[in-house]
């Protein structure tokens, strides 16, 4: 029976991990190498080893309402869209809150895992960990990995022919903290995701030039949306879902590639992905056109190779005088502390998980690697439901197929990524169905059609309205008595922060006395020429 278990990490996941084993009457332990919680979101003046950095300005890419733990709202005066360090302390108020820091061990790096030699019958591990230069070796009945996977940068320099005789410096955006030392120069940034792009813009407002190199180009949407709301209230609900799954993917595609390409012609700034229908992750940024259209930022192609103090493009073109590279490249994921990698990446050294959670091939399913997933949705409710999923698997209350079937579901899973994403080992998702199916497991997926009749208020903002995090907590396991009134209010509390200014309403676009002047001008004329 599973009791005491691990939680490696004290990031969102790590948290929502310990909390959730409370709620279910486990006993957890999470280990933290920092001094402080919070993970990728604390950021510190200098990059810390095996941990996650950020630069100074980051700004999150999904609004209070979709990214709050489930049963915890943001306090309503904070802004849709929030600075680090405002999000560092909520996450500080959400683990005061659970009186969770009591269950942490801080300054303490877990330095192995590997299974018990009675492993088969038990489900047990031995974990080794050490704190002042002294090691420890515990023994838990399961072990939740939430370590993140934005700490081992991915440099790909073998890709990038002549680097070694560039005379300039170059460095990987997760070095990047803040844009003064770069005053003055001219700087290439390598990868058009959120990063480079953040990078490159902050960059444009010191530096003598910026160029954004990208391989296959990407949408770029604004945080705000229709009528100024957040983008995700009003893109992620679960009708547009269901008119996804309806529609002929043609029809799909089509619709995908308008609504991205609307507001804004992205050939028009060189940003047009190739693959124009695949659902790939795009950008959140607010000013990089505005900075394309000063012609402080150059969108480039990919480099084709660097010379001692310029870069050859793929078009052909050459950029002379370049001081420094960013390289915003991304991350590759890792397990060091594991005994045996093979356990979480074992297939072609891919990371192979049932439902992106469980290796598939374990005796017993007491190992769960959380928010190792990204999606439109936030990482903080869905690693919470991830770990209200996985406890209820350690419970043997959710009970899992066969290795073949879970080998065969991992299968589809990987030949739906690339047909929608264009890769197969990406970790990318659709937010809503990949909840769904967690919350459908364990009881807390929301019925829509009971809802329907028993309060149809809630149904229809359920349905129609943003999928924000308390839909999973109405029922099952960990159900909140909160989650209803926080369904009704959300968009009460999305305003408030910016309505700080009491204004008249805006008159109507099309008053109802020029309606009805529409209506009746054929009477009218017909009146005037019976007249006459």
């Amino acid at each position: 029976m599973v009791r005491r278990v691990a939680v490696v990490g004290a990031g969102v996941s790590g948290l929502a991990a310990t909390k959730c084993c409370l709620e279910e009457g486990l006993e957890p332990t999470c280990f933290e190498r920092s001094e402080d919680i919070g993970g990728l979101w604390r950021y510190t003046e200098h990059v810390e080893e095996g941990r996650a950095s950020i630069y100074r300005t980051v700004f999150t890419n999904s609004c209070k309402e979709m990214m709050c733990y489930p049963d915890f709202p943001f306090p309503e005066d904070h802004p849709n869209y929030m600075h680090n360090a405002r999000l560092q302390q909520y996450i500080r108020d959400y683990a005061q809150h659970f009186d969770l820091l009591r269950h942490i061990r801080f300054k303490t790096v877990v330095t192995n895992i590997r299974k018990r030699p009675d492993f088969r019958a038990t489900g047990q591990w031995e974990v080794v960990t050490r704190r002042d230069g002294k090691e420890e070796m515990a023994v838990f009945d399961a072990v939740m990995i939430c370590s993140g996977h934005h700490i081992y940068p991915n440099l790909p320099l073998d890709h990038f022919p002549g680097i070694e005789k560039f005379k300039g410096c170059y460095l990987h955006s997760r070095e990047y903290k803040e844009p003064e030392k770069f005053r003055g120069k001219k700087v290439l940034v390598v990868g058009l995701g959120n990063s480079g792009c953040d990078i490159a813009v902050e960059l444009s407002t010191v530096a003598s030039q910026v160029y954004l190199s990208s391989r296959s180009g990407s949408w770029v949407l604004s945080r705000i949306c229709d009528h100024g709301y957040p983008w995700d209230m009003v893109i992620i609900t679960r009708f547009r879902t269901w008119l996804d799954s309806i529609l002929p993917k043609a029809v799909n595609d089509w619709l995908y590639v308008r609504g991205m390409n609307q507001l804004v012609k992205h050939e028009n700034f060189g940003l047009m992905p190739v693959n124009r229908t695949s659902r790939k992750e795009p950008v959140l940024n607010d000013d990089l056109l505005s900075r394309i259209t000063c012609g402080v930022v150059l969108i480039k192609p990919d480099v084709k190779e660097f010379r001692e103090t310029s870069v050859v493009f793929q078009d052909g073109t050459v950029q002379d005088d370049v001081d420094v590279v960013v390289f915003a490249t991304g991350y590759t994921y890792s397990y060091p502390f594991m005994e045996d990698e093979s356990i979480i990446k074992s297939r072609n050294n891919e990371v192979t998980l049932y439902k992106s959670i469980l290796p598939p091939h374990l005796e017993k399913p007491t190992m769960a690697v959380i928010g190792l997933v990204q999606s439109y949705g936030s990482v903080i409710p869905t690693a919470d439901l991830q770990c209200r999923w996985t406890i209820k698997v350690f419970q043997g209350q959710c009970t899992l197929p066969p290795i073949s079937k879970m080998m065969d579901d991992i299968d589809e899973q990987m030949r739906k990524k690339l047909q929608w994403y264009g890769s197969s080992t990406t970790l990318q998702t659709d937010y809503i169905t990949y909840m769904d199916e967690l919350a459908s497991a364990i009881g807390a997926k929301p019925n829509v059609l009971k809802l329907l009749v028993t309060d149809p208020r809630l149904a229809l903002e359920v349905f129609f309205g943003p999928c924000t995090p308390y839909q999973f907590r109405l029922t099952g396991p960990g159900r909140w008595s909160g989650a209803r009134r926080a369904i009704l209010t959300q968009w009460d509390r999305m305003l408030r922060p910016t309505r700080t200014r009491i204004a008249p309403d805006a008159p109507s676009l099309f008053p109802i006395s020029a309606m009805l002047g529409v209506l009746f001008l054929p009477l009218l004329l017909l009146l005037a020429v019976l007249y006459w």
